[in-house]
């Protein structure tokens, strides 16, 4: 079983249950935020115990994906932690605008089971 921990930023309650099972599946340990807000003081509260990866959903009530991505990426803590958009946002000029943000990357919903894992297991190679 692997102990890398990850970060899902979700505020669905489907599709949180959905990564949640697969990456159990799959051996992670997770740590569920469903605002910006909370993942930030997750994030700020870590003590050296930080997440491997996280997994942000670009639209959250309240602080929004991206502003959450750009506020990680400019804290020494998190700034080298990877960040993938999870996002049904999959139009042209969308993976710039992430990638822009700090994104490393993105997954596209709906989530495709058989390719999520690899994806995720790439960020983390």
């Amino acid at each position: 079983m692997s102990s890398r921990k990850i970060l899902v930023v979700e505020d669905n309650d489907m599709n949180m249950q959905l990564v949640e099972f697969l990456l159990e599946e799959g051996g992670y340990t997770i740590v569920k935020a469903t605002s910006g807000e909370e993942a930030l003081a997750i994030t700020q509260d870590a003590d050296g115990d930080a997440p491997d990866l996280i997994l942000m959903d670009i639209h959250l009530p309240g602080m929004d994906g991206l502003s959450v991505v750009r506020a990680m990426k400019e804290d020494a803590r998190t700034k080298r932690i990877p960040i993938l958009a999870l996002t049904a946002h999959a139009m042209r000029g969308d993976k710039d605008r992430f990638l822009e943000a700090g994104c490393d990357g993105y997954i596209s919903k709906p989530i495709d089971v058989k390719t999520f894992m690899s994806s995720i297991q790439q960020y983390l190679a």
